[in-house]
Formats: structure tokens, C-alpha cells, sequence
């Protein structure tokens, strides 16, 4: 009889619809169903985010001025259509749990799905700055404290900590049989607090290969030539150097972000589902970002791409970048000179030489 293992992270109850989020958790289930699991995705949403509404994003927006919000009023036909693309995603696409949990019912999780272990993961479900201490990701609810609940590639983003986050930190980490970090910076400080087997990981997304992801993909959406440009936040000097590109190759640009004033230049395509995106990535000339997730993905269809700085997210777009080998193609002002070919057999080869630690780290955490 196969275990039943499930995944709690941050993905379907947003603020806005994430690839990123979806894809990782989606990676994470297929790779749980690869090694003979059954995993459940957890429809868990924290108290932090119950507040939340991808349907109305406007109130708890980053973007705090008048004209982002006008922007995303402009955009709202489409995010509707989205969210419901990203319902059937979830619904569709994963085992998904019976219902809802919130904190005063997560406990019920174990009777309703028969559960045998979780593993809370991947993204940055770590980050203080984001999700506090939740009790949910920090596996801190008495029904995740049977000595089978793992993490694997959880990020702490760039939190700050203060003493009393460092303290709860410290009495959280205490929680897991087995520690999967997705970034290093953490390592040191956790190694000198726990004894349970502690590890870097690569994000679940890299676990799979460019076939898995081909197999949920969408038609090709477009038939004319395009630069695909992916904002998760705005950036001015992303969408002229997009713009620049587009002119220099003769192509179009196909644009997934809230600037709907730009349809008279761009194909908008805010709506557009996860398998669609991944369709729009793979036959892209190139791909123009300042996403974490976007990165991986046109690595895997191995598109030329370059990634913009982005605040609070620089550290894991410079960690992935190292480990696939380059680190020149991210950007900050769009002056940079980029390389327009990238040996995409020798990142390729960089990502297997990791993946098999990863995967032998998740069989053996959730070994009993």
C-alpha cells in the first residue's frame, strides 16, 4: 500500500496567481509520485493570507500607488479568467484534499485524508518576512509532530529576523525529522540547532525533466515570432529593454504582467493558465523576466532568456543562476551586454549531477 504523503505550501490561496508556485508544487507531486508515493496537495490556507483574494487583489497589493492599482483594474477581465484556469490546474492536476484547512481545523486533515507523513515545501514558505512563523509550514500543528513530517527546498526569501523570530525559529526547526533547504544562507545557522539530517535541494521544479513538463503543455498560443516578457512586479527598465529586443529580432511581445495600457504594443496575455505559460515559454525567441520559476522554466526548454533584479528575490535568482553556471544573465539596468547563446548542455549537465542527492534525500527523509 502506498504511503500518503502531504504537501503544505504556498500556492493556491494567493493574492495574485503564481506559475511559480503551481509549477513547485505540481513538481513536488509528480517527483513524490515517481519515487511510489501518494501525495496530497493540502488545500491550506494560513492565517496570514485569509484575507486574500486573487478575484480582488487591489486591496493587499504591493504596489500601494494609484496607478498600479488603476493598472490592475484594467486587468481584471483577465485575472478572473486566470483564476479559474488556476482552479482547474489544481483541481485537476494534483490529488487535492477534500476541502479547506484553515489553523482552527488543520488537525482534521489527518482523518479526512489518512495521512502518513507531510512534507511542507517548496518556496518560500520560510520567510518571515511573508508568512511569520506559520504553524502550518513550520509543521507545527500536533496532528505534523509524528516524526514522518519532512521540508524539502523551503526558502527563508531575504527575511529579516529579530531576536524573538530567532527564538521561535529555533523551538520550530525542532519539528522535522529531516531539514531541505533551497538556499544556503540559512545552512550554518540551522546546522547548530537541530541534529536531524539537514541538506541544500534543488527546487522541485529541476526534478523533473523538460518531458514531464511537456506533457501537461498547451498548443502553441501564438503563430508569428515573440518575446515572451513575465513580470511578477513592475520594472520600467525591463519593459523597454523587452521592447529593444523585440525591435532588434523583428518579433512581437507577448506580455504576462498587470501593465494593460501596453496592449496597444503587446499581446496581453495575463490570462493565460499554467500549461499555457509553459506553451508560451517553449516556443518564445526569448524570454525576458524577473521571476525565479521563469528562469527554470526556459531552462528546461532551453530558450535564451535574461532575468531582471528584482527586491526581496535577488538572492534565489543569484543562487539558481550559480548553480546552472550563469551567472551573467541577470540584469539590473538592461545596459548589460548579454551573451545571446547560452550551452544549455552543459547547464543541463550541472542540474543532473544534483539531482540524484536531492531525490535520494527525499526517499530517505520519508523512509520509516
Amino acid at each position: 500500500m502506498k504511503l500518503r504523503v502531504g504537501i503544505v505550501s504556498y500556492n493556491i490561496n494567493c493574492n495574485f496567481t503564481n506559475y511559480g508556485s503551481a509549477l513547485q508544487s505540481w513538481a513536488l507531486s509528480e517527483t513524490l509520485r515517481k519515487l511510489g508515493y501518494e501525495p496530497v496537495l493540502i488545500d491550506y490556507c494560513p492565517d496570514i493570507l485569509r484575507d486574500k483574494n486573487p478575484l480582488d487583489p487591489m486591496r493587499n497589493m504591493w504596489d500601494t500607488d494609484a496607478e498600479a492599482r488603476r493598472q490592475c483594474e484594467l486587468s481584471l477581465p483577465a485575472i478572473r479568467v486566470n483564476y479559474e484556469k488556476f482552479e482547474r490546474f489544481y483541481t485537476e492536476r494534483f490529488n487535492r484534499s477534500s476541502r479547506k484547512y484553515f489553523s482552527q481545523s488543520f488537525n482534521e486533515v489527518d482523518a479526512d485524508e489518512k495521512l502518513d507523513a507531510y512534507v511542507c515545501g517548496s518556496d518560500t514558505i520560510f520567510c518571515v518576512d511573508e508568512f511569520g512563523i506559520d504553524d502550518g509550514y513550520y509543521a507545527n500543528f500536533p496532528c505534523m509532530k509524528n516524526g514522518h513530517t519532512i521540508s524539502y527546498a523551503a526558502s527563508f526569501g531575504d527575511s529579516h529576523f529579530t531576536e524573538e523570530t530567532y527564538a521561535l525559529l529555533d523551538s520550530r526547526l525542532q519539528n522535522f525529522k529531516a531539514i531541505g533547504i533551497r538556499e544556503s544562507g540559512m545552512l550554518p545557522y540551522i546546522r547548530e540547532r537541530v541534529s536531524v539530517r539537514l541538506e541544500k535541494v534543488l527546487d522541485p521544479t529541476l526534478l523533473l525533466s523538460v518531458e514531464d513538463f511537456q506533457r501537461i503543455e498547451a498548443p502553441r498560443q501564438e503563430v508569428e515570432r515573440y518575446i515572451l516578457l513575465y513580470a511578477r512586479r513592475y520594472n520600467k527598465k525591463m519593459f523597454e529593454y523587452a521592447d529593444r529586443k523585440a525591435k532588434e529580432m523583428g518579433c512581437k511581445v507577448i506580455d504576462i504582467s498587470l501593465r494593460a495600457t501596453n496592449a496597444d504594443k503587446h499581446r496581453m496575455f495575463y490570462e493565460a493558465g499554467v500549461e499555457e505559460f509553459l506553451s508560451l515559454v517553449h516556443h518564445a525567441e526569448m524570454v525576458v523576466t524577473n521571476s525565479f520559476h521563469g528562469v527554470i522554466v526556459a531552462v528546461h526548454y532551453r530558450r535564451p532568456f535574461v532575468v531582471f533584479s528584482r527586491e526581496q528575490c535577488d538572492t534565489k535568482i543569484d543562487e539558481v543562476l550559480e548553480l546552472l553556471g550563469i551567472p551573467d544573465r541577470k540584469v539590473v539596468t538592461g545596459e548589460e551586454i548579454i551573451d545571446a547563446d547560452i550551452d544549455y548542455d552543459l547547464v543541463h549537465a550541472r542540474v543532473d549531477e544534483k539531482r540524484e542527492a536531492s531525490l535520494e534525500y527525499l526517499r530517505a527523509a520519508l523512509d520509516f
